[in-house]
């Protein structure tokens, strides 16, 4: 049987007046893959509150504005040296930021805003590509 795990994060982005949908994402980059801001939830967290603690914590951003109701859920499997199987559960939600500086925490070796397309590139993992996906579109469905 797997281990139970929660994770959530944040899909980040700030407008840019240049990129074609006048937005950028955050993308950070975890030496192996790129991904978004997120961690663990921890006990007496909600997600929403773990998710922008997580995100101070990676990237020093402070003035992130949730927007609406988003939220993508993802799940998956992962074998950890020690503890086996795990069952991950991770939470997105959607949040503005005028912030053009990033302060990387330890975990990361470099960041990037990018627009959607090459965002989208980018990211490596199908369920990333869905959740950037999914943000996107509700932006584009809001009119934001």
């Amino acid at each position: 049987m797997a281990r139970e795990e929660r994770s959530a994060g944040v899909v980040l982005f700030r407008a840019d007046p240049a990129a074609p949908d006048a937005r950028v994402f955050l993308l950070l980059d975890y030496g192996r893959y790129w991904d978004y801001p997120k961690g663990h939830v921890e006990k007496g967290e909600d997600e929403l509150t773990a998710a922008l603690r997580e995100l101070h914590e990676e990237t020093g951003i402070t003035d992130a504005q949730v927007v609406g109701d988003f939220r993508h859920e993802i799940t998956y499997f992962f074998r950890h040296r020690s503890k086996g199987l795990i069952r991950k559960k991770v939470t997105f939600f959607l949040a503005s930021t005028r912030s053009t500086e990033v302060k990387l925490s330890h975990e990361h070796v470099g960041f990037a805003f990018l627009p959607f397309r090459e965002a989208l590139e980018r990211v490596q993992y199908p369920n990333a590509k869905d959740t950037l996906k999914s943000a996107h579109e509700y932006l584009t469905r809001m009119a934001i």
